[in-house]
Parts: structure tokens; sequence; C-alpha cells
């Protein structure tokens, strides 16, 4: 008798047709002979052996667990030192970014000028008090007061016309910046 069945389970080729319909009758015969078969064992061999393979990996698993644990909580710390330091280094570019302004040659340029309008208001200043206070004093002491006056205007004027002259010659280009 050759049946699709038997062809594909060649164990229960030695088994009468009567054995086979008591075999689908009977659940227990069934699964008597069913364990019996050569593929079933080796598929329950197979599934053992995966479960001790599961189990030791498992175990090894558990067994790494506390170092495992230490080394997340070591990462995340070095995360967030890392994220520290790079606020921390947004911050330092940010503020060297501001003193390095102070430097540039449109900044520095922006400064000569204001420092030399400052020179001259300073000087006109000196003069104006000068001349309002001038009649007022006593000859005595004016020749003296003239000599001061006018040794300190010219200081000041000498000041404020380098810087003029500084200012004019950056404008026109005449002046290398080492800075940009």
């Amino acid at each position: 008798m050759s049946t699709s069945l038997l062809r594909d389970f060649p164990e229960l080729s030695h088994l009468t047709r009567e054995d086979i319909e008591d075999l689908l009758a009977d659940p227990t015969y069934f699964q008597a002979i069913f364990h019996s078969l050569d593929r079933v064992k080796a598929l329950y061999q197979s599934q053992a052996e995966l479960g001790l393979a599961n189990e030791s990996i498992a175990k090894n698993n558990l067994a790494l667990q506390d170092h495992l644990y230490q080394l997340r909580s070591e990462t995340k710390q070095a995360f967030d030192d890392a994220k520290q330091l790079e606020e921390r280094w947004k911050e330092l570019e940010r503020e060297q970014k501001e003193v390095y302004q102070r430097f540039t040659p449109q900044f520095l340029l922006l400064r000569l000028k204001h420092a030399t309008t400052a020179q001259d208001e300073a000087s006109e200043s000196r003069a104006s008090s000068f001349v309002q206070a001038s009649p007022h004093q006593e000859t005595a002491q004016n020749g003296k007061d003239v000599d001061d006056f006018v040794k300190e205007f010219r200081e000041m004027r000498k000041v404020y016309h380098k810087r003029a002259i500084w200012g004019d010659r950056w404008t026109a280009g005449e002046v290398a910046s080492t800075l940009s």
C-alpha cells in the first residue's frame, strides 16, 4: 500500500490498516506512536537544547546585569558631563566673541572716532572755561595762567589732531589691520 501518508512518514509502513485506523481513533495510541517517531524525537531534542541554551544565555545576562547597570550609569554620567561641557563651550565661545568684538577693526575705528570727538570737546571746553575766567583774574598771575593754559591746550589739541590724522588714514585704508 503506497499512500501519501506512508510516503511522508515511512516509519509508519510497518503498521497495518487496522493499526492506522486505531491510531486515528485512540488519542493515547496516537500520542505513543507520534512520540516514538524519529523526527519528533529530534524536534524535542532540539527544543531541549534550545531551552538549555536560552537558560545559559539568561544566566549569563543575569551575571552581567550589575556590570551593565554600572556601565549604563557611567555612560549616562559621561553623557551628562559632555552636555554640561558643551553648554560651557557655547558660553565660552559667546564670551570670546564678545571679547574679540572689542578688537575688530570696525570697533577700534569707532572707538578712535569717539575718542577724537571727546578730545575735541574736552579741549574746546577747556578753552571756553579759560576765556570766561581770564577777565576776572589779576594780571600778575594771569601771565603764568596763560602759559599753563597754552601748554595744556596745545597738548590737548596735539592729541586731538593725532587721533584725527589716524582716523582719516584708517578711513582711507592706509592703516594695515592684522585682525581681519
